[in-house]
């Protein structure tokens, strides 16, 4: 699943976005439902990149996060989390220059320059880099910075190509990779890229009777491919009810959570190699529903799931609820809460409103500075920016993210209350406030 999903948005790279190695795709606003990848969020504007080491080390410039909240990684083919970027990361927000060296490398890096070992031929950067406010300065801001960002290779050092910076705000952006028979056509491309790790030795000798062999065609049977099809069809079945069952309430009662085993996973570098073992199911649930892990989790950003509401049903289109944040959100920098499709964990296709977040300019918040948040799939008579948009017929997840999150998510002193169905009146009180919690 993961390196299927690498696929799938490397494909759209090069599809959608028209880019090359080494481009740097970007979103100049926040995402809305054509930014098709797997739980993005939108607020922060967006920076993905390919690069591919066959030819020799890559060289990533990173200015200084300064007053733009910039939070970002770098990514194996097996989106395996090799480093973390931004005041967090490995460069403390101040920046710098790094040598992405291929595997098996030997030779210096030049001076100035810190070497990051990549474990594959491929890889993948996503940045998030999130203005302070949605004023048109703060914006302006972290689009600046977005232009400073260089990716090129070593060989050119000394004369690099003009860098090419591809916005994709307002164009489709489809790297959701489809659970049928392509699945496996995806899977033998890739694996014909990457040598043979030995972990995957077990699987590759199940692939090969598939007919999935490094440096042979495939060219499956009708009949088989028929096969795989339906296998494709029960894998996605079996991933979607893992993420509805495999979680842990953050909060006793609550039906708000993380995946079971997140914070352990996590703390292991999202390797997914525990206790003397490979976790595939609990890989292959993360990387149907996300992308990008954090190297260090909890570092810069926190997040929580919900799947029923608080009677404990599914989340469905067909309804009204209402989400209650309360004041003092423990966030540094920004909280979101956003909504997703079920069937493919990306955003509803056709939504007019995706999330909404603190830096919102029309969020509107009551008296004491909670604020209150409707999900229909028909505008409610309240503020717009309170609102996000479900689709019928269409199950969905909810996703609240804590950007900086503090002790008082940690020790649960701050509670979330679940998503309620069937809400009385929106509560408005107070006036439109641009500032983040």
């Amino acid at each position: 699943m993961p390196i299927v999903s690498f696929d799938a948005m490397r494909d759209a790279y090069f599809r959608d976005a028209e880019a090359r190695y080494n481009d740097l795709v970007y979103w100049s606003r926040p995402s809305d439902y054509l930014n098709q990848t797997t739980t993005p969020n939108s607020t922060s504007h967006y920076v993905y990149a390919n690069v591919n080491l066959a030819d020799g080390p890559v060289v990533f410039e990173l200015p200084p996060s300064g007053g733009t909240a910039l939070y970002g990684n770098l990514h194996s083919a097996w989106q395996v989390p090799v480093e973390d970027f931004g005041p967090a990361g490995i460069d403390k927000g101040l920046g710098g220059k790094f040598l992405l060296t291929p595997p098996g490398y030997v030779g210096p890096a030049p001076a100035g320059m810190r070497t990051i070992d990549m474990p594959t031929r491929n890889g993948y950067f996503l940045l998030r880099l999130t203005p302070r406010s949605s004023q048109p300065r703060s914006v302006a801001q972290a689009n600046g910075l977005i232009k400073q960002l260089r990716l090129y290779s070593l060989a050119d050092v000394s004369n690099p190509r003009a860098q090419r910076h591809i916005d994709m705000s307002g164009k489709l952006f489809d790297g959701i990779a489809a659970m049928d028979a392509g699945f496996y056509d995806r899977l033998a491309r890739i694996l014909g890229e990457e040598a043979p790790d030995r972990r995957d030795m077990v699987m590759r000798g199940m692939l090969a009777s598939l007919g999935i062999e490094p440096g042979k065609p495939f060219a499956p049977a009708t009949a088989r491919r028929q096969a795989l099809d339906r296998a494709a069809a029960q894998a996605k079945s079996e991933m979607i009810a893992m993420v509805l069952t495999r979680r842990a309430p953050w909060w006793p009662g609550s039906q708000w959570g993380t995946s079971a085993g997140l914070v352990d996973i996590g703390k292991a570098g999202f390797t997914y190699e525990q206790d003397g073992a490979l976790r595939l199911d609990d890989r292959a649930r993360t990387f149907f529903f996300a992308f990008a892990m954090p190297r260090h989790l909890g570092a810069a950003t926190f997040y929580l799931t919900q799947t029923a509401d608080s009677e404990g049903q599914a989340l469905c289109g067909d309804e009204t609820y209402t989400l209650h944040v309360p004041a003092d959100v423990p966030a540094a920098d920004f909280w979101a809460i956003n909504v997703y499709d079920l069937e493919t964990s990306g955003f509803l296709r056709g939504a007019a409103s995706v999330g909404t977040d603190s830096n919102r300019r029309n969020l509107i918040r009551n008296k004491d500075g909670s604020v209150d948040i409707v999900f229909s799939a028909k505008a409610p008579a309240g503020p717009e920016g309170n609102w996000v948009t479900l689709m019928p017929g269409r199950r969905w997840t909810a996703m609240f993210r804590l950007y900086g999150p503090g002790p008082p998510l940690f020790d649960k002193r701050w509670r979330l209350p679940d998503i309620v169905k069937k809400p009385s009146m929106l509560r408005v009180a107070a006036q439109p406030e641009g500032r983040p919690l």
